[in-house]
């Protein structure tokens, strides 16, 4: 089984389960360890006792250290780490009692939603760091505007996405030696804005982009330059949304699905979030029952269909998804025709709705991976929701949505955390506009021509940047913990665990710096 897309479900546990993966451990070492002393046994011993030690991976190494909280890489043998402590399937506590079959999938779908979705501390900690990047952009380019795009202009992200910025100023996007990626990374780490080391420039992307880590909420910032289509397309999915009611929760349960087998990124072997969420946008434009997209549609029958298109059913090799003009499938040759340059569409072959010549899903290039995790959930809730199955599968034993998605502890510590931490401001400065979009959609954005008065270059805003650090995002604002230097400084400091936290360990002990920052809030909390 690979250990990136699922794991053994309950029912398949048992004696004759660990003798099998047995054999294969060992037949594993024998094929790979040729060159070592390590010798395959010559027979596997039926041992009734023998239990199945899930702390000693033997075929499936550790990967790659990850910033992702969300991660459910080789749950098979790393169980007690990742979902030990809480099982994975927090939602269920919502609800007592859960009907068999599709109807409990529903439940479950709508129960996830609740509980995923964003809290007001989720949002208030998210708007807060818009709000430094705004003030580090306005000292760094008076004339320069910031935006917010992506999963928080839409509202469609989970407690571990990232946030999207764009900044609007008089660059010239196609000349990416002018775009000021240095000046800002430099600004970044001047402030100390970010975590230690987590501060990336890819200049050679097709996007260039700075990335990091916020120093004290630890949520990941992609900031690009110019890219207002960015903001375009939010406010597309925005009124998607509001057309098809069922689009919030189906792709709050995909994204996730994604996130835990880090398949919802590009540069990881995945597909991006933008393409899903279009995806699942034309599954819902093209399905043959109209009353599927009625907000009382069984969201269970919805994620299994959607699983069966992408995972059993959809041509990649010759089909292109498009979701302009209310959505259709047509052939890669004929996008072929509106692309430049002679550019081959890609496997998953997205045509942009607010450019025709773009091919949303071009860096996919994992795409038949992602394909391959959707057969297998189709397959594994399928059997679950199956009524020859109803005795087998209790949902009220078993999760029927929790064999295809778990919640890990990391996630919901850090939850748990956010919440301590970061109480709601009443500040009407941070309640951003509607789902996370700090400028008004109609607010007019700046002028985008390349412009020599402008600041082009690293070496034009060293200027405007000046020593002041932004340790008050407003002078006018009524939230003291903002303008507390406790709250820009309080870092590292008193923990010593390695936690992916790092600011407090699993008995809730918090750092020395959180610490006076908490002390802080109370001791200021007339002011709020």
């Amino acid at each position: 089984m690979d250990p990136v897309i699922g794991w053994f479900q309950p029912e398949q546990e048992g004696p004759a389960r660990v003798l099998w993966s047995r054999i294969a451990e060992a037949r594993c070492v024998s094929m790979t360890d040729n060159n070592s002393n390590n010798k395959a046994p010559e027979f596997i011993p039926i041992d009734s006792n023998c239990h199945d030690d899930r702390s000693n991976p033997i075929h499936h190494p550790p990967r790659k250290k990850t910033d992702n909280r969300a991660i459910t890489y080789n749950l098979n043998h790393d169980h007690a780490n990742l979902i030990g402590k809480h099982g994975g399937c927090p939602w269920r506590e919502l609800r007592s009692k859960y009907d068999r079959g599709v109807i409990g999938l529903h439940q479950e779908i709508e129960d996830f939603h609740k509980y995923i979705s964003p809290t007001p501390e989720e949002r208030e900690v998210r708007n807060v760091v818009v709000m430094k990047m705004k003030k580090l952009i306005k000292e760094l380019w008076p004339a320069a505007k910031l935006q917010v795009f992506g999963s928080f202009r839409t509202g469609l992200y989970l407690p571990t996405s990232d946030i999207d910025l764009v900044v609007i100023g008089k660059w010239n996007v196609h000349n990416q030696e002018r775009l000021p990626l240095r000046t800002l990374e430099q600004a970044i780490y001047q402030h100390n804005l970010a975590e230690p080391g987590s501060v990336k420039v890819l200049d050679k992307a097709s996007v260039p982009i700075v990335k990091f880590t916020d120093r004290l909420s630890e949520i990941r910032v992609d900031v690009s330059f110019n890219m207002s289509n960015g903001v375009k397309s939010a406010e597309l999915i925005k009124k998607f949304k509001l057309r098809y009611p069922v689009l919030y929760s189906l792709v709050l349960v995909l994204k996730q699905f994604l996130l835990q087998r880090d398949l919802n990124e590009v540069f990881t072997g995945g597909i991006s979030s933008y393409s899903l969420i279009l995806m699942t946008i034309s599954f819902l434009q093209l399905h043959p029952r109209q009353s599927a997209l009625t907000p009382g549609a069984n969201l269970g029958i919805l994620l299994i269909e959607f699983l069966e298109l992408y995972g059993k059913k959809f041509n990649y090799m010759k089909t292109a998804i498009r979701v302009s003009e209310g959505g259709s499938y047509i052939s890669k040759e004929e996008v072929q025709k509106n692309m430049k340059d002679g550019y081959r569409p890609s496997l998953l072959c997205i045509e942009d709705p607010l450019n025709i010549t773009n091919d949303i899903g071009r860096s996919s290039h994992g795409a038949l991976y992602v394909k391959q995790a959707f057969e297998y959930a189709y397959i594994v809730l399928t059997q679950a929701v199956n009524p020859s199955n109803s005795f087998l599968y209790d949902p009220n034993k078993v999760s029927i949505l929790g064999r295809i998605i778990r919640v890990t502890d990391s996630v919901i510590e850090y939850r748990r955390w956010v919440k301590q931490e970061f109480p709601v401001s009443k500040n009407p400065e941070l309640m951003l506009n509607g789902s996370g979009s700090s400028d008004g959609e109609n607010e007019e954005e700046p002028d985008t021509s390349p412009d020599s008065s402008a600041p082009g270059s690293d070496s034009d805003s060293s200027s405007s940047r000046g020593d002041s650090g932004i340790n008050g995002i407003s002078t006018t604002n009524n939230t003291p913990w903002l303008n507390n230097p406790y709250y820009h400084r309080a870092g590292r400091g008193g923990t010593s665990t390695n936690n992916k936290h790092r600011r407090f360990v699993d008995n809730g002990t918090q750092g020395k710096g959180i610490g006076r920052l908490r002390n802080y809030y109370r001791a200021s909390s007339r002011d709020w």
